[in-house]
């Protein structure tokens, strides 16, 4: 069998994330702060819209980049946003599959690629499957970045540096000066900016700033999963200004042969599901992000999360793996921190679940702690 196995699967493993989801399944009402998906449920307007679509036989493929109707929505939007002239945007199959075909499209074995510590998960094995080297710049104890950290992990074969921010899993949503700064140190080497904004409404104590407002060669990643809790439709996009249009072409040229294009009915509600309002869900989880951490800075070392639907704590004994089997042993599902880090030192709460669960999950955790 080994024989049958490409050498680069030997470079991922198994999402812990998964793992753990599916260990919740076999349990009986546990305390489920594993996955990253929204508890509230979808908009009645979009869920119509996607019945609509349906029905009027938006059911075959859609051009490659995606449908008309919602490239031009969304180019609209990121003119205004960032005033782009001409901007290129390309709609993927989720925000996963845009991260998989820009890398797929710019990463050579050897190729470097800045990624902040702690940091999502598939950055580092996609990363690693290509042949490219995951160059991680530490952002403990309180998950900010230090532009200076950054400009020392850059060298000659520096390709990409990533940005996610609201951030997955610490919460981190970074500011206006130190975005502005490694855009400056990107610009003066022409590195590419991939940022990350899949969380980006979920922002709670200041607006997410993006670098592509500072800096021309900034690839924009953006889904429509976790804002309107449809993460099942597997939609996303990614944008560029004309900088970066040659990328984006790269980019649809392999989603031709792989993805082939998302899924047309749900593109169909997705330029519906634009227009409507979900500020009401980012104010509860606000107050969600609120409940968890008054409830645990007491007992826990825990940064306040200003962003996206988590929360990283260190574990109590310096290990988050056999802390995390301690929780389980007690009926709450978090991740172990080496799911995100080359560290294991903490352990990462989603607080996407209903509040009730959240005030279970606080008394256990601090029971435990």
């Amino acid at each position: 069998m080994e024989k049958l196995i490409a050498d680069r699967m030997k470079y991922i493993d198994s999402s812990g994330i998964r793992k753990v989801f599916a260990l919740a399944a076999k349990m009986k009402n546990p305390v489920d702060f594993s996955i990253g998906q929204p508890d509230f449920d979808t908009p009645e307007e979009v869920k119509q819209a996607a019945i609509k679509a349906i029905e009027q036989g938006n059911n075959k493929y859609s051009q490659t980049a995606g449908t008309d109707e919602l490239l031009d929505k969304v180019t609209s939007g990121l003119k205004t946003e960032f005033g782009w002239q001409n901007p290129r945007t390309m709609i993927t199959s989720g925000v996963s599959g845009g991260l998989l075909l820009t890398f797929l499209a710019m990463i050579n074995p050897g190729d470097e690629v800045v990624i902040p510590d702690p940091y999502f998960v598939i950055y580092k094995h996609v990363v690693n499957m290509l042949g490219g080297k995951c160059v991680f710049v530490d952002t403990y104890p309180d998950f900010g970045l230090d532009p200076q950290k950054i400009a020392d992990a850059i060298t000659d074969k520096t390709k990409l540096i990533i940005i996610n921010s609201p951030c997955n899993p610490t919460g981190a949503v970074y500011g206006e000066r130190e975005l502005k700064d490694i855009t400056d140190i990107a610009s003066k080497k022409g590195i590419v900016i991939l940022s990350d904004e899949i969380y980006n409404i979920f922002s709670y104590d200041r607006h997410a700033v993006s670098p592509a407002q500072y800096y021309d060669k900034t690839l924009v990643l953006r889904g429509f999963g976790k804002i309107f809790s449809v993460t099942g439709w597997r939609l996303g996009y990614a944008a560029a200004g004309q900088e970066l249009s040659e990328l984006i072409e790269q980019m649809v040229k392999i989603q031709q042969y792989t993805f082939v294009c998302a899924p047309t009915p749900f593109q169909k509600a997705a330029a519906a599901a634009m227009d409507c309002d979900v500020t009401s869900h980012v104010n509860d989880y606000r107050k969600k992000r609120d409940l968890i951490y008054d409830g645990l800075k007491d007992k826990y070392v825990i940064a306040k999360p200003a962003g996206a639907f988590y929360a990283f704590a260190k574990a109590p004994g310096g290990s988050a793996a056999a802390f995390v089997e301690k929780a389980i042993a007690n009926n709450v599902l978090v991740i172990p921190g080496n799911v995100f880090s080359e560290k294991d030192t903490h352990f990462r709460i989603s607080y996407a679940t209903a509040d009730d669960k959240i005030k279970r999950g606080i008394e256990i955790l601090r029971k435990i702690a």
